[in-house]
C-alpha cells in the first residue's frame, strides 16, 4: 500500500512537471517541451525551458519536498497534527535574514547572499534551539521555545520593513516574505540542494524513533530510546530543511502541516513511514499552487505563500475542527 502510494505520488509530480513545462503565458505543444529537454527544436524554446519552467517547477518540487519531511517528523517528534516546520522559529529567523540582508543592500552586490543569508538564519535558530533542548524538560517546553523565536524573529522583520530605507527594499523585502520560486535558476537550486540532501537524511536516519515516539515519552525511554537525542536530531534536520526552503523560495506556509495530515491514514498513523508520502505530496501540492498562479488572468503574478495560505488555511481549520472533535 505505502509503496504504491509513493509511486502513485510520483507520476503525479511528473505530470505536473510536464504541465509546468507546457503551461504559461505562452503555451508550448508537448511534443515541443520534450525536443527542448534534449536541447532540439527552436533555440527560444530550449531557452524557455531550461532556463526558466523547468528550473522553477523543480525549485517547488524541493521546497514541497523540504517542508513535507520536516513538517511530518515535527508532527512525530511533537504528536502534535497541527505541528509545522514555522513551529520551532526556523522559517521565521530565515526569513528575518534574509530581509536585513535586502535592508542592507547587498542583495544588490551579490546574488547569492539572500539565500545564504537565509541559510545562515536557519542554522542560527536552530544551534538555539538545540542548545535550549538540552535544558527543555517536555514537549512543550520546546514549542514554547520556538514560539518565542518566531515572535521576536516577526517583530525584528517589522522593524526592518517599517524603517526601510526606500520603495525598492521594501518592494524586494515584503516579496520575499510572500515567498516566490519565480526567476529560480539552476544555480539557486544546487545552492541548496546539500543542505536539503543532509537535512532529510538526518530526519530519515531518526525515522524509527518517530514511530516509537507515537506511544509517548515514558514508552520511549523503556524500550531505550534516548529521548534527548531523539528531540535534538529532529530539530536540527528540521532546521536544516527549512532554513534551505526559505532560501529558495521565501515563507510558505501550510503545506509541512497539510501534506503529512492527508497522507497519515494511508500509512496506519505510523509516523515513520509518513516522512516519504508527505515530502511527495507537498511537492505536487506547491508545484499544482505554483502552475495555478502561473496560468491565472492577472496583471501582477499572485505569490506563491498567498496562495498556499488561501488555499491551505481553510484546510487548517479543518483539520483543527476534526481534532477537537476525535478530542470530546
Amino acid at each position: 500500500m505505502i509503496d504504491r502510494l509513493n509511486l502513485y505520488l510520483l507520476i503525479t509530480i511528473i505530470v505536473l512537471l510536464a504541465m509546468a513545462c507546457t503551461l504559461g503565458s505562452t503555451s508550448l505543444p508537448l511534443d515541443t517541451v520534450l525536443k527542448a529537454l534534449f536541447g532540439q527544436g527552436d533555440e527560444l524554446d530550449v531557452a524557455v525551458i531550461w532556463e526558466v519552467r523547468l528550473p522553477r517547477a523543480l525549485a517547488a518540487v524541493a521546497v514541497g519536498a523540504a517542508l513535507g519531511f520536516s513538517g511530518a517528523a515535527l508532527q512525530g517528534l511533537l504528536r502534535n497534527p497541527l505541528a509545522e516546520p514555522g513551529v520551532l522559529g526556523v522559517s521565521a529567523s530565515a526569513a528575518l535574514m534574509a530581509t536585513f540582508t535586502i535592508y542592507y543592500g547587498l542583495a544588490s552586490m551579490w546574488h547569492y547572499a539572500v539565500p545564504i543569508s537565509a541559510i545562515g538564519g536557519a542554522l542560527l535558530a536552530t544551534a538555539l534551539i538545540v542548545f535550549v533542548v538540552r535544558y527543555a524538560q517536555s514537549i512543550v517546553a520546546l514549542i514554547l521555545i520556538g514560539v518565542g523565536i518566531s515572535s521576536f524573529a516577526a517583530a525584528m522583520m517589522s522593524l526592518l520593513l517599517n524603517f526601510a530605507p526606500h520603495p525598492f527594499s521594501l518592494n524586494d523585502m515584503i516579496s520575499w516574505t510572500l515567498g516566490s520560486v519565480a526567476n529560480r535558476s539552476f544555480d539557486d537550486l544546487l545552492l541548496v540542494l546539500p543542505f536539503l540532501a543532509i537535512g532529510m537524511t538526518i530526519l530519515w536516519l531518526t525515522r524509527s524513533g518517530l514511530s516509537v515516539l507515537t506511544f509517548g515519552e515514558e514508552a520511549a525511554q523503556g524500550v531505550g530510546l534516548n529521548v534527548q537525542a531523539q528531540r535534538r536530531w529532529v530539530t536540527v534536520g528540521a532546521g536544516i530543511c527549512t532554513g534551505a526552503s526559505v532560501a529558495l523560495a521565501g515563507a510558505i506556509g501550510f503545506v509541512g502541516i497539510i501534506a503529512p495530515h492527508l497522507v497519515r491514514p494511508w500509512v496506519h498513523h505510523d509516523a515513520a513511514r509518513t516522512l516519504l508520502p508527505s515530502a511527495l505530496l507537498a511537492s505536487a501540492l506547491v508545484l499544482l499552487a505554483d502552475i495555478v498562479i502561473r496560468v491565472l488572468p492577472t496583471t501582477t503574478e499572485l505569490k506563491l505563500g498567498v496562495a498556499a495560505a488561501i488555499f491551505g488555511a481553510p484546510i487548517f481549520v479543518w483539520i483543527a475542527i476534526q481534532r477537537g472533535r476525535n478530542a470530546r
